[in-house]
């Protein structure tokens, strides 16, 4: 039987060009609708996303981001901030808001790629109007591949990262 999710996240693959294609106002609303519906730590949601689809932002965005220039070209991106008093938690809970998101984006075929981290992101925060109480994790840009996606993950061997039981036991 097909597993829809299993192959999104078997083929996933990291996007940094993007085709000068706009993404739909419904499929860029389902991306971040999956980082909110994402599972969060007690429930305590200390995410807040903020959709960029202007030009002009997209390319200030793409200035601030020492990782991730490219997201000047992107059709859009998401500015994904946590609440600071929530620590590890909301890094964590973030972190697992990106991940929605990037698989629904490659559901729909947009790609996309994790840009910047924690900390570093202070400029993006101020320029985007976030209060201080958010530290921005991380921005990700959007947008539909410029080539068709052709590659293989490179990931050791499953029987390298995954024990049954007991660590060292062969998963069979």
């Amino acid at each position: 039987m097909a597993n829809e999710v299993f192959e999104a996240v078997r083929t996933l693959m990291a996007i940094r060009q993007y085709a000068d294609r706009p993404l739909p106002a419904d499929v860029a609303r389902r991306i971040v609708e999956a980082g909110q519906l994402t599972a969060s730590a007690s429930n305590i949601q200390p995410w807040h996303f903020i959709l960029v689809r202007e030009r002009d932002a997209l390319r200030k965005l793409g200035s601030l981001i020492r990782t991730g220039p490219y997201t000047a070209n992107a059709a859009a991106a998401v500015i994904v901030a946590y609440e600071k008093e929530k620590g590890e938690f909301g890094i964590s809970d973030a972190s697992r808001a990106i991940q929605s998101m990037m698989l629904a984006a490659w559901g729909d075929g947009v790609g996309s790629n994790w840009t910047g981290f924690a900390g570093r992101l202070e400029n993006v925060r101020v320029e985007f109007g976030l209060p201080d109480v958010y530290d921005v994790l991380a921005v990700v840009p959007l947008g539909y591949p410029k080539q068709k996606v052709i590659g293989k993950k490179k990931r050791k061997p499953l029987g390298q990262v995954v024990s049954a039981e007991r660590f060292g036991t062969p998963l069979s």
